[in-house]
């Protein structure tokens, strides 16, 4: 059996064997991937430098769009170069790092974005309590405690899934180190930690999809009863372009972990996994900066600054 664990490295999956159809990719990869940096980079810039933009709900904007910027960075890269050079190849702690950071940077932004949710609640249903409430050292625990738990949930995820035994073949059926993939790897059909570390995974994706509903439920019965029209378009525009992001990344993110296991590939993995890791970092600056008029605003008085300087 110790012969079995000795794996040096993985072979991600190409998206064509014919070098046309690779290089296509690989600039249809780039080309995403250069857009969701420019967005994320600019929000988290704008708000950086904004004094007008220094509240809570901004604060967890920025923190959504580094996470963001750092999800995305973990997969494509990788897969650009690989794309590029001809390559398929990841080394063994390069895949167990990338795993890592996937799971850490998802689980962190699913708590992140329950924490704007309470945040929410918080603004509309009670207005006059709000800085009370949401203290700067208030949003900086709740921003500490989803990043540790996000690092604390992908280090328990990689580590029970590492420390089974693999053969046979060492092709990942992915574009990046995923568990459905790696499983298939394993030698051992019994994988008591990894169902283990999945069944806590789901259960906190349960509890914080509830925190949620809780939040928008007196949310949207508040903001119906704002006598004016003015009034609840500000209201909704805060909340929705959030509840636009949540639905984008909870549901593609829980398609591909929750979706039966299958020993064969199939074309769905590789369209749930590009959903899950790419669609959402790359959409959710877009959602925030095209329907908040603070951070458009933001980005006229810095254009306007840049021009006369």
């Amino acid at each position: 059996m110790a012969n079995l664990t000795m794996v040096t490295g993985f072979l991600l999956m190409g998206f064509s064997n014919t070098w046309e159809l690779q290089v296509l990719h690989a600039m249809l990869f780039l080309l995403i991937y250069l857009v969701a940096l420019m967005f994320n980079l600019l929000i988290f810039t704008l708000i950086s430098l904004d004094e007008h933009l220094h509240s809570p709900m901004y604060f967890f904007l920025k923190n959504l769009s580094f996470l963001d910027l750092c999800f995305i960075s973990t997969t494509l890269p990788k897969s650009i170069t690989n794309s590029f050079c001809g390559s398929r190849s990841i080394s063994f702690i390069g895949c167990v790092l990338q795993f890592f950071l996937v799971i850490f940077f998802a689980a962190s932004e699913l708590f992140l974005l329950t924490v704007m949710s309470y945040d929410r609640y918080v603004a509309i249903c009670q207005p006059l309590h709000y800085e009370v409430i949401m203290t700067r050292r208030t949003c900086v625990k709740m921003a500490t405690v989803s990043w540790i738990s996000g690092g604390l949930f992908g280090a328990l995820y990689s580590g029970s899934t590492f420390t089974l035994p693999f053969c046979g073949s060492n092709e990942v059926y992915q574009f990046f180190c995923d568990v459905s993939s790696l499983l298939r790897l394993s030698c051992s059909d019994i994988h008591i930690g990894v169902d283990v570390t999945l069944a806590i995974g789901v259960s906190l994706g349960i509890l914080c999809f509830i925190s949620i509903a809780i939040s928008y439920g007196p949310i949207f019965s508040t903001v119906l009863k704002i006598p004016t029209t003015e009034g609840r378009s500000k209201a909704f525009s805060t909340c929705v372009p959030h509840l636009i992001v949540l639905i984008v990344f909870m549901t593609t993110s829980v398609s591909a972990y929750l979706k039966p296991h299958q020993e064969s590939y199939s074309v769905l993995d590789l369209l749930l996994s590009i959903f899950y890791t790419v669609v959402p970092p790359t959409l959710n600056p877009v959602i925030y900066s095209l329907r908040n008029k603070d951070i458009k605003t933001s980005l006229k008085k810095l254009i306007a600054r840049k021009h006369l300087s």
